[in-house]
């Protein structure tokens, strides 16, 4: 629930990626935030928001084989 709340509301510096572990990833999108000085920020909110969304509409059996045992770490 915590990774999905923070994907909606900070998903575009990559916040819910470290919360799963996916560190890679959460750069991957920190960088794209910082280095286009925030103009970058519009499509990796967007990101952020669809995988909150997925996140939260998951069951907790299907989160966990999904992101947690599977280390799916994009959509």
């Amino acid at each position: 629930m915590a990774a999905g709340i923070c994907g909606i509301l900070l998903g575009s510096l990559g916040v819910h990626k470290f919360i799963l572990g996916y560190t890679k990833e959460a750069v991957i999108l920190l960088c794209i935030t910082v280095l286009t000085c925030g103009f970058g920020a519009m499509v990796t909110s967007i990101i952020g928001l669809i995988e909150g969304i997925i996140y939260l509409t998951k069951t907790d059996e299907e989160f966990e084989a999904i992101y947690v045992q599977g280390q799916k770490p994009w959509f």
